[in-house]
């Protein structure tokens, strides 16, 4: 007797063939997740992209917490001072971690290295200082066509209450020779101000 070939595929072509479907499934969705989580990643601010010892990111904004504050060119307090800061309030940037001693960056650059203890996550900083004779303009919203509240020049201190990205919230207080100190509060752009990363959202 001459068996007649079955007119559908045995079952064991069909689990191959959907054992095959479900390994190219499998492989094209890991391939979009991975794309999916390097553009986030890609968008992330700077400030967040590591992780230092204390679980804290790196780089990221402080404050020096009191005066006068020793910067040492180690991590240790047998390193030499490299200077001193003498005004508490002032915008520094963590860059590295090392026990308890926390290497930091200033606004124009000089590095050195600190007790953690002296610093604070209260946020502070200056405006860039791109000319000068250029003033920005510290405006009562967050536009530029609202009001102009005052001028401030470059690497004018500012306390920083919040930023949205685009604007910060901020106090700048002008401290004039011989006068009463006055206090201006209001939104400059974000861009104008070291102390902040770009896109950097907090309040």
């Amino acid at each position: 007797m001459i068996e007649q070939e079955h007119p559908f595929p045995s079952a064991k072509r069909l689990i191959r063939r959907e054992s095959a479907a479900f390994v190219r499934a499998a492989i094209l969705v890991s391939l979009i997740l991975l794309a999916v989580t390097v553009a986030l990643l890609a968008q992330l601010p700077r400030a967040v992209a590591a992780e230092g010892p204390s679980g804290l990111p790196l780089p990221r904004f402080a404050t020096t917490r009191s005066t006068p504050i020793n910067v040492r060119v180690g991590p240790g307090p047998r390193y030499n001072v490299a200077w001193v800061y003498v005004r508490a309030g002032t915008p520094v940037e963590i860059i590295q971690e090392f026990d308890v001693w926390r290497k930091i960056r200033d606004a124009d650059g000089s590095e050195g290295w600190v007790h953690q203890n002296l610093l604070s996550g209260r946020r502070a900083g200056v405006t860039l200082a791109h000319g000068a004779e250029q003033q920005f303009a510290l405006r009562g919203g967050r536009s530029e066509d609202a009001g102009v509240r005052a001028y401030v020049g470059p690497g004018f201190p500012l306390q920083i209450d919040g930023c949205d990205g685009t604007w910060c919230e901020v106090v700048a207080t002008d401290h004039p020779a011989g006068g009463r100190s006055a206090a201006y509060s209001g939104y400059l752009l974000q861009s104008v101000i070291w102390g902040v990363y770009a896109g950097e959202r907090f309040n």
